[in-house]
C-alpha cells in the first residue's frame, strides 16, 4: 500500500511520534488558534471597513435584532436610538456585531472610534455634534430630570427584569422569541440569557426580594415618575431632552413588551399619563415604528398593548 504523502502524512507522523506526541498536539492546537485569530482579525477589519463606508460624521449604531412589538427588547437601545432621532444625528443600524468594546449593547462607531454605554455615548455625541438639549433648563430642572432617569434605569429596570426573567416563565420564552429565534442556537441561547439576567438581578440586589416586594418598589418608581410628569408634555415641559430618551426607553418595555405584566396593569390603572407620554414620544420621533419591527408591519396597523 502506498504511504500517504503531503500534509496528511506530516500530521500522522507528528501524532504517532511516541514521546513527541504532546509536542505535536500542542503545535497543531497552536496552529489552529493562529488560523482562527487570523480569520477573526480579517473579518473585524472587513467589518470596520464597511462601517467606515457610512461616511464621516455618520454614527453606526450596533444593536441586537429588532423585536416584534418594539424596535428593541433592550430599553437602552430604544433610549439611544430615540436620542439620535431627537438630536437629528445621522446614523445607520448594524445588527452584525451587537456587543461592543465593553461587552454591552448598544454601542456605536463613529469615524473610526468605538464607544460603549448608552449614557457615555450620548455625552460624547452631545459634544461631538453640539447637541445640548437641556441647556435651556434651570439647574433644578436638570437635577430632577436626571434623578428621574437614573431611578428608572438603575432601579425600575431591575424590577422589570425580575418580572420578565424570574416571575413570568412564559414571558421568559415569549419575550426572547422576539429576537432569540433570529440567532443561531436560540433554543440554547434563551435559557442562558435568562440565567444570566437572573444572576445579575440577584447580584444587584433587587432580585433577592420576593415578587410582592419588588412589585411594591416598581409601583413606587412609577408613582414618583407619574407625579413628577403631571400634566406636562414631557419631563421638563414642552421640549424633549436627553433624560426623556432614557425614561421613554424604560417605559417602552412595559407599554409594548410586557403583555399580561402586572407592571403594565399598574400603569394602565393608576398612571395613564405615562401611557399618554409614551404615545406622544413615539408619535413625534418614531413615525416609522411599525417598519422598525421584525417582521415589519404596515404603518396604519394598530399595535399597542397600552390601550
Amino acid at each position: 500500500m502506498r504511504a500517504p504523502g503531503g500534509l496528511g502524512a506530516m500530521v500522522l507522523r507528528w501524532l504517532g511520534g511516541g514521546g513527541r506526541r504532546p509536542l505535536a498536539i500542542t503545535a497543531v492546537v497552536m496552529g489552529v488558534v493562529v488560523v482562527v485569530k487570523t480569520v477573526l482579525c480579517v473579518r473585524r477589519r472587513q467589518r470596520r471597513a464597511r462601517w467606515g463606508e457610512a461616511g464621516k460624521g455618520v454614527v453606526v449604531l450596533h444593536i441586537f435584532p429588532r423585536g416584534t412589538s418594539c424596535p428593541s427588547l433592550s430599553p437602552f437601545v430604544v433610549k439611544l436610538e430615540t436620542y439620535l432621532r431627537l438630536a437629528c444625528i445621522p446614523y445607520l443600524v448594524d445588527f452584525e456585531k451587537p456587543l461592543g468594546p465593553k461587552g454591552k449593547c448598544p454601542w456605536v462607531s463613529l469615524d473610526g472610534e468605538e464607544i460603549g454605554d448608552s449614557h457615555l455615548i450620548i455625552q460624547h455625541l452631545s459634544e461631538r455634534f453640539n447637541r445640548h438639549l437641556s441647556s435651556h433648563l434651570s439647574g433644578e430642572q436638570r437635577a430632577t430630570a436626571h434623578a428621574m432617569r437614573v431611578m428608572m434605569e438603575e432601579h425600575f429596570f431591575w424590577c422589570n427584569v425580575v418580572w420578565r426573567w424570574v416571575e413570568d416563565r412564559k414571558c421568559t420564552v415569549s419575550s426572547l422569541t422576539h429576537w432569540g429565534t433570529l440567532l443561531p442556537f436560540h433554543h440554547v441561547y434563551r435559557p442562558l440569557v435568562s440565567l444570566l439576567l437572573r444572576h445579575q438581578a440577584s447580584m444587584q440586589g433587587v432580585g433577592r426580594h420576593s415578587w410582592p416586594q419588588v412589585y411594591s418598589m416598581a409601583w413606587e418608581d412609577l408613582h414618583a415618575l407619574s407625579v413628577y410628569l403631571g400634566g406636562k408634555k414631557y419631563l421638563t415641559g414642552d421640549e424633549l431632552t436627553e433624560d426623556d430618551c432614557g425614561v421613554f426607553g424604560m417605559l417602552s418595555q412595559v407599554v409594548w413588551c410586557s403583555p399580561g405584566s402586572p407592571l403594565l396593569s399598574a400603569v394602565q390603572d393608576n398612571f395613564p399619563n405615562l401611557i399618554v407620554y409614551c404615545q406622544r414620544v413615539r408619535e413625534r420621533l418614531w413615525p416609522d415604528w411599525n417598519r422598525c419591527l421584525n417582521p415589519p408591519l404596515p404603518d396604519n396597523s394598530l399595535l399597542d398593548a397600552s390601550v
